[in-house]
């Protein structure tokens, strides 16, 4: 691994390191119309495992992904497969009552002996590691929580216990340790299920971008390549797209942050998670003969303007002082959906869907979520029972647990959407002067000719110009300079500098504009 600075004093990459280390895909977009089985929008966790399973249950599928496998969300997690989620099952309970926590942690352990069972039949090259995960305290008051969730863990027949032997290079008080979860490299383990998927009469198209969706008999995907005809549609997309089923306000976007650097000592012999805070997830691997560190946290809700650039300061300089990291070889930050309610919605996109299925909310675990998420949809598309989708439920509200966080979360998203306009309207940036200042590697938004405009200048100082407008439903993108991004404040869809989609709930890219 190597390391490089940035303009910004940042050390590290800006780029994943599952993505960096992994092999390039080239699959073909869609050469036209298509008609399969299933078609499968987005080609992470949920769609890819979701296409295999239907695959192997004897359907033809069809996978679309906007862009390449393995560089979207999946490929930025930490690479953890695990059903401890921090304390999850302390909080479901209390929101959910006992049988829909059991069944969320059913669900997921589940999910990580399914990802290693198909490891190992379709001999999948992902380095999978079968540990423990630990959540460990380093204080009283967070010893009690982790004595607490192993007592209900293992009440629900989980792999727990309460443990005070912490194999980390400094001291902790105690934890709640899962057995034999694993860890693996996510967007290797991508590639395998889509070469499992492509080829007898299956299909992975990328860079072919889902834009619409038409319920019926059958279903009607239209792409950016031409349509695909599906007897069930699956919409896996992290956020979903379509504004069908109110799940841009169901759901909140919440971004975190990984560094991941060398060390010069074996991996550690586990996973592990903080309950103090700032939170801190750490794992350890082996990338081309060396051990590499990933350190994560400093997550925040993405309607918060956030200091992105003192996030990885602060990652950086734990990974060093406390894990013995040299140099920090690569940083970025990833985004999961959150539900209201703390579950994730896997089922039908609205309650009058017949054929149309959509996963999201996968609260930060989208390893084991994702998984668990697409074995509840193959089973209720090839019409078998499954015991978890009712809690699962993409149509649920819970108004106890839902209703104040809806109100809360959506005046966030509606303060911040209100807040833009109005910034808008009180000042006008001048723009041929403000364009001027702006020093190559910047960028900014402008009050241009025809409406906000986003302009980045390259190394050579040529100024390209976007709509600052998101697509989505109208907010004004941010440039985020440590990532180098344009981010919607309002629900969190990200774009390139050249203003392409990389997350949405926004489907199209950000159009170019002319500079005058």
């Amino acid at each position: 691994m190597s390391a490089s600075s940035q303009g910004d004093h940042l050390d590290g990459e800006p780029v994943s390191l599952w993505v960096t280390t992994a092999p390039d895909s080239d699959y073909q977009p869609m050469p036209g119309d298509v008609e399969v089985d299933v078609a499968v929008i987005g080609s992470g966790i949920a769609g890819l495992t979701a296409a295999l399973a239907l695959k192997r249950a004897g359907r033809t599928v069809a996978v679309i992904e906007a862009a390449r496998v393995g560089t979207g969300v999946t490929g930025h997690t930490t690479g953890k497969v695990t059903s401890l989620h921090r304390l999850a099952y302390r909080e479901l309970r209390r929101r959910h009552g006992e049988a829909a926590a059991r069944a969320y942690g059913q669900a997921n352990q589940a999910a990580v002996e399914h990802v290693a069972h198909v490891v190992e039949i379709e001999g999948i090259d992902c380095d999978l590691r079968r540990l423990p995960n630990y959540t460990y305290a380093e204080s009283a008051e967070a010893l009690a929580q982790v004595r607490e969730e192993a007592t209900i863990a293992q009440r629900f027949g989980l792999p727990a216990a309460y443990t005070t032997d912490v194999p980390l290079p400094f001291p902790v008080k105690g934890a709640v340790r899962f057995d034999d979860q694993a860890q693996l490299h996510a967007a290797k383990y991508l590639h395998g299920l889509a070469r499992a998927v492509d080829g007898d009469g299956s299909f992975v198209f990328e860079q072919t971008r889902g834009l619409d969706v038409r319920d019926g008999t059958p279903c009607v995907v239209s792409t950016d390549r031409g349509e695909v005809r599906a007897g069930d549609v699956i919409v896996a997309t992290n956020m979903p797209f379509l504004d069908r089923g109110l799940f841009a306000v169901r759901c909140h976007p919440h971004r975190s942050y990984l560094v991941a650097g060398r060390v010069d000592t074996e991996p550690l012999d586990g996973m592990f998670i903080s309950v103090d805070e700032p939170l801190r997830s750490i794992l350890s691997c082996r990338i081309a003969g060396e051990t590499a560190v990933l350190v994560g946290g400093e997550g925040h809700r993405s309607t918060e303007r956030a200091a992105t650039a003192e996030r990885y300061r602060r990652l950086a300089g734990y990974a060093r002082e406390r894990l013995g990291v040299e140099q920090i070889a690569y940083r970025w930050s990833t985004q999961d959906a959150i539900s209201l309610d703390g579950l994730p919605y896997v089922g039908t996109l609205t309650r009058g869907s017949k054929h149309l299925y959509v996963a999201t909310g996968f609260r930060k675990w989208g390893l084991s979520n994702g998984t668990a998420a697409a074995l509840i949809l193959t089973d209720t598309i090839t019409g078998r029972d499954n015991t978890w989708a009712k809690p699962f439920d993409s149509n649920r509200f819970t108004p106890s647990a839902s209703a104040t966080r809806f109100i809360r979360e959506n005046l966030i998203a509606t303060a911040t959407l209100l807040g833009d306009r109005l910034h808008r309207v009180l000042r006008r940036n001048p723009p041929q002067a403000a364009l001027t200042a702006l020093a190559p590697g910047q960028a900014t938004v402008l009050d241009a000719d025809g409406g906000k405009t986003a302009v980045y200048k390259d190394d050579s100082g040529q100024a390209h110009a976007i709509s600052a407008v998101c697509t989505h439903l109208g907010c004004t993108v941010e440039w985020n300079p440590a990532d180098g991004t344009w981010d919607c404040p309002c629900h969190g869809s990200r774009f390139q500098r050249d203003g392409k989609v990389i997350q949405g709930p926004a489907a199209r890219d950000l159009p170019p504009r002319q500079l005058r």
